[in-house]
């Protein structure tokens, strides 16, 4: 059982920055990975990378079980939650996904 908290979003300006957080905690000893996604109202669920073109960075602390996304440029169309997720693996064809709660990042003038 793995479990995740997200943090830092917020109310941002266009061109703002924002950077989020997502600690785990539990079996983290079975995480083989971890990553950002988000999902705006009516749309599907995203991996945020391909589609942020740079602006956005991810990164991890293994130390501190923590994965970051440090958020730059932001626009309005990046407006949505932003959810934290994490695979562990207990063997080959036993990984399963966790997600967090996610934080709603609000990007308007």
């Amino acid at each position: 059982q793995v479990q995740l908290v997200e943090s830092g979003g917020g109310l941002v300006q266009p061109g703002g920055s924002l950077r989020l957080s997502c600690a785990a905690s539990g079996s983290v000893f079975s995480i083989a990975s971890m990553d950002w996604y988000r999902q705006a109202p009516g749309k599907e669920r995203e991996l945020v990378a391909p589609v942020t073109r740079g602006r956005f960075t991810i990164s991890r602390d293994l130390a501190k079980n923590t994965v970051y996304l440090q958020m730059n440029g932001l626009k309005p169309e990046d407006t949505a939650v932003y959810y934290c997720s994490a695979r562990t693996c207990n063997g080959p064809g036993l990984c399963r996904d966790y997600w967090g709660q996610g934080t709603q990042v609000t990007v308007s003038s």
